[in-house]
């Protein structure tokens, strides 16, 4: 007798279930979330921050020394010196005349004496008796806008009419002015080459601690026919990343910092320390031109970090054989 059993079900190999069924995700071949990669991002962020800050102060210094070698240049000043037998008012006043013969001369204020001796009181205190001094008497003789008058010849018809006149027109203050932007801009530029230097030295430890790290998933994808530009893409794209975050985090800072500045000073507008501040840096308003280039450093250093991350890995892929 044999029993009869029910039908077993059986499993044929087109309807057993896949072992971790589930949806596909592509694994990049560099991690996203390494140790390494945030400590590059930290590394450019702080390069980015330094020639920020760095680029934001030379467009501030070049903006001030603009201004003050507008305003000198648009002001002269002529010095009388007192002498024996000599009326120093009459001479003050005959040489604010003999300036105002001169085309292209527009304002004219003679000092009076009790504003010479206020000049003075920084230096030598107040109650100053300025009679019992050889203090030269100033007369501020401003350039009419759009005028360039002939300077040379005011200065010698003041030495022929008015004995002890001078006239100083301040190209010492302005070389000077010229001489600080120049040495600005280069300070800025030095700067920017150690900043992308340094940048270009972390991105290179960093892309070959990643291939040492990936070197045997490298090397099968490379066995495998996988084409070099391939691979570096990958690594390309991965330190792109890198380097628009510690771009975009340390331009940013920047770029805050420079806006906090301008409110500060507006919000201490009118103090004494306030004026002196803008007296040097101006508004701490670092324009257009400065957000413009501080954007374009953040592209520079993302795009400095691409080129060197690719350059590092075709060096080394042309070791593999």
């Amino acid at each position: 007798m044999t029993a009869d059993y029910p039908d077993k079900p059986t499993l044929s190999t087109s309807a057993r279930v896949p072992v971790n069924a589930g949806p596909r995700t592509e694994t990049p071949i560099v991690p996203r979330g390494s140790i390494a990669g945030h400590a590059l991002v930290a590394v450019v962020a702080i390069m980015t921050f330094l020639a920020a800050l760095t680029t934001g102060a030379v467009v501030l210094v070049l903006a001030s020394a603009s201004e003050w070698q507008s305003e000198v240049a648009r002001e002269v000043t002529i010095q009388v010196r007192p002498g024996a037998s000599r009326d120093i008012d009459a001479e003050v006043f005959k040489a604010a005349d003999v300036a105002r013969a001169v085309p292209g001369i527009g304002e004219i204020r003679p000092y009076t004496r009790e504003e010479s001796a206020r000049l003075l009181e920084p230096w030598l205190g107040t109650g100053l008796a300025i009679d019992d001094l050889p203090v030269p008497r100033i007369i501020v003789v401003k350039i009419a806008s759009g005028q360039t008058p002939d300077l040379a010849t005011l200065r010698k018809l003041l030495t022929e009419r008015v004995p002890g006149a001078t006239l100083d027109d301040h190209r010492g203050w302005v070389e000077r002015m010229r001489t600080m932007a120049r040495t600005a801009i280069v300070g800025g530029v030095l700067i920017l080459v150690l900043v992308l230097a340094a940048t270009v030295l972390s991105v290179t430890f960093a892309t070959r601690g990643a291939m040492a790290t990936n070197r045997p998933v490298v090397e099968v994808l490379h066995f495998f026919g996988a084409k070099d530009s391939y691979i570096a893409g990958q690594f390309q794209r991965h330190f792109l990343v890198l380097g628009l975050k510690g771009g975009m985090l340390g331009g940013g800072g920047a770029l805050l910092l420079f806006a906090l500045a301008g409110l500060l000073g507006d919000w201490f507008l009118g103090t004494a320390t306030a004026d002196q501040m803008a007296a040097l840096f101006g508004s701490f308003s670092i324009g257009r031109l400065g957000y413009a280039a501080v954007i374009g450093q953040i592209v520079l250093v993302a795009a400095v970090t691409t080129w060197t991350s690719r350059q590092v890995v075709k060096q080394t892929l042309a070791t593999i054989e």
